[in-house]
């Protein structure tokens, strides 16, 4: 008898769309004539929970377990019960009628965030901004219930993660080990009721969790230890991105209590080679990139050479199935680029698969997902693009390359308006010269609205010390290119890059400062530097000048690195400032400030000009545009 697979996304990822590991996988293994199902286990989670219903029980409980935080929450409890339903579908539709019922005075309870609400956001006028506002106020809303949640009934509980915070930097598996042994919470039983009527529906054979995040390791294993228990002829299988990063040396045996099979990198060859072992075609000797328990012991099976599906050849995903009408669009933070992650619905696709670059030196280059570069025609990328659109009728595109190579964007671009594809997209590149005018101007015409990329530590020294490739001139160019063609550019910036220094960090502050006054970029986030195991800096430490001090690995995970830069800034006490000024910023805020203001203790002037930004464009003025 022939397997039958349930892909399950585990809670919790976005809220706005599907993640797109289990489409990828369907569309393959479909294609190899094996029968599939899959649910997204995040968002049919979120929907049952954020009830009437469910939220009766969850005061019940509540009170139960003699918690009473959020008073306030609790004392409009009847208010928040009677109103949650109509919220959640409006955020799910977003119809203007719903939109002015929430706006009306006295619909929503003011709780702890709508008390507080900015009632100095300027909303577009007519309908438009009308929901915005009314998805805004929605938001804080069901963020309220989430406090709640989170502050009185299961302390793991969050949006877009569940108990990250023991799955992070997890290189033992003993506090993971010792909470799988505690009772469910009221959210984890519910997410098990929501689990066994899909295996009742579907009846696998083998059941497989992707696991792109820490925040999706711990529900993941839960469901899997109530299969073990209700299930127990049916197979478990993890793999995504928290176990090709954080599991390459696993030796802990304790997590196959739970699962069969643990497979690392791409999973088409793996999953194949699963299921024929499960249908008794072939013996464990036959399996790739997959950890199994023999004996007791953690064995890594890894058939060579492996089954390679080249990027080129793999089917198009296949979101059928996926609960499309149940994706909510959240408005918590204003700025247009950052409510793309939250809002509207993205199909998510990739171009190529890895990094065309693979060289920065704080990225895990290494790994398969990014040195195993693979690419594409347009052709075929265009005909899964019409496929996609056919399955889920959303036309708005997120290619999740790690950076999307120009060449193949100037292809696709073209065969889009060659053949009339009226698609909306972004995706994330590198701030490479190749990106003229002219070429971005193309994406433009063909539905590119947004481009994020790495301008990272702003400071050419230590761009060319990461080899990001890039240096700060060449990055206002290309931005400036972008935004002049009504691309919004999203930055990431990183402080605290090995021997970055004081100076260095109130530098990039004023480069980010300037970038956004000259309208270069309209929005960015800061990242901590953090050293991973992968990366060539966590490699090679003392060649970048930092001492690796922990963690000490015992058996589950690895990847985030403890280190001391001796040459560097005490980095963490600026991360309040440089938030504070990005905030203004992306605000269209604070811009003639000094930097001094952001920060309550003394820092050092800026070494660069204040025109430093304007002298990179100021050549470009008469041949660009």
């Amino acid at each position: 008898m022939q397997s039958k697979v349930l892909f399950i996304t585990p809670p919790f990822t976005q809220l706005n769309t599907a993640y797109p590991a289990s489409a990828y996988l369907k569309g393959f293994l479909e294609a190899q004539e094996i029968s599939v199902a899959h649910s997204d286990l995040s968002i049919e989670l979120f929907t049952s929970i954020f009830t009437g219903d469910f939220l009766h029980a969850i005061f019940q409980e509540a009170d139960a377990l003699e918690n009473y935080h959020y008073p306030k929450v609790r004392k409009m409890k009847a208010l928040y019960i009677s109103r949650v339903d109509v919220v959640i579908k409006f955020l799910q539709k977003q119809d203007i009628i719903t939109a002015h019922k929430i706006l009306e005075p006295d619909f929503l309870p003011l709780g702890h965030r709508l008390v507080n609400v900015n009632t100095d956001i300027k909303w577009e006028a007519g309908d438009i901004g009308i929901i915005d506002k009314a998805k805004h106020y929605a938001t804080l809303f069901i963020e309220e219930i989430g406090d709640f949640i989170q502050a009185n009934v299961d302390e793991f509980f969050a949006f877009t993660k569940y108990a990250e915070q023991i799955a992070t930097s997890a290189s033992s598996f003993d506090q993971i080990d010792e909470f799988l042994s505690y009772q469910p919470t009221i959210i984890e039983e519910q997410m098990l009721d929501i689990l066994v009527a899909k295996i009742e529906t579907h009846k696998p054979s083998l059941v497989c969790f992707t696991i792109p995040f820490p925040g999706n390791l711990f529900a993941a294993l839960r469901c899997a230890q109530f299969i073990k228990q209700l299930f127990p002829d049916i197979y478990v299988a993890f793999g995504g991105g928290y176990c090709n990063t954080e599991l390459r040396s696993l030796s802990d045996p304790r997590i196959f209590e739970f699962v069969d099979f643990i497979t690392l990198d791409d999973g088409e060859g793996p999953l194949l080679k699963i299921v024929r072992f499960i249908d008794g075609n072939s013996n464990s000797n036959e399996l790739e990139r997959t950890y199994v328990l023999e004996n007791e012991q953690v064995v890594y099976k890894n058939k060579i050479p492996n089954t390679i599906f080249h990027h080129k050849n793999l089917p198009a995903p296949n979101y059928s199935g996926l609960s499309f009408h149940k994706y909510v669009s959240f408005l918590d933070v204003v700025n247009p680029m950052h409510r793309m992650w939250t809002d509207a619905r993205w199909n998510k696709l990739t171009i190529s698969h890895g990094c065309y670059w693979k060289q920065c030196s704080f990225c895990d280059v290494n790994l398969d997902y990014i040195g195993n570069y693979q690419n594409t025609t347009a052709e075929d990328l265009v005909n899964k693009i019409e496929k996609i659109v056919k399955d889920t009728g959303i036309t708005g595109f997120h290619f999740v390359d790690e950076a999307a190579p120009p060449k193949m964007l100037r292809a696709l671009s073209n065969a889009l308006i060659k053949r009339n594809v009226k698609i909306t997209w972004w995706t994330n590149i590198r701030f490479e010269k190749t990106f003229d005018f002219e070429l971005c101007k193309l994406m433009a015409a063909s539905g590119c609205i947004a481009v994020t990329g790495g301008l990272e530590v702003a400071s050419d020294r230590l761009l060319a010390k990461m080899k990001k490739g890039v240096d700060i001139a060449q990055v206002t160019r290309v931005t400036h290119h972008f935004s002049k063609n009504n691309i919004m550019v999203h930055a990431y910036l990183m402080y605290g890059f090995p021997t970055q220094t004081e100076q260095e960090t109130i530098d990039s502050l004023e480069v980010v400062r300037q970038l956004f006054e000259k309208n270069c970029i309209q929005s960015a986030f800061w990242h901590l530097f953090t050293t991973t195991v992968h990366s060539p800096i966590g490699k090679n430490p003392e060649a970048f000048g930092i001492q690796i001090t922990g963690p000490a690995f015992e058996g589950f995970a690895q990847n985030d690195l403890y280190h001391e830069d001796p040459q560097g800034a005490n980095h963490t006490k600026y991360t309040k400032g440089l938030n504070l000024a990005l905030h203004n910023y992306l605000n269209k805020a604070g811009y003639n400030k000094e930097l001094q203001h952001w920060f309550n203790f003394s820092i050092p002037k800026t070494n660069h000009p204040k025109d430093l930004i304007e002298s990179f464009l100021s050549p470009m003025a008469t041949t660009t545009e």
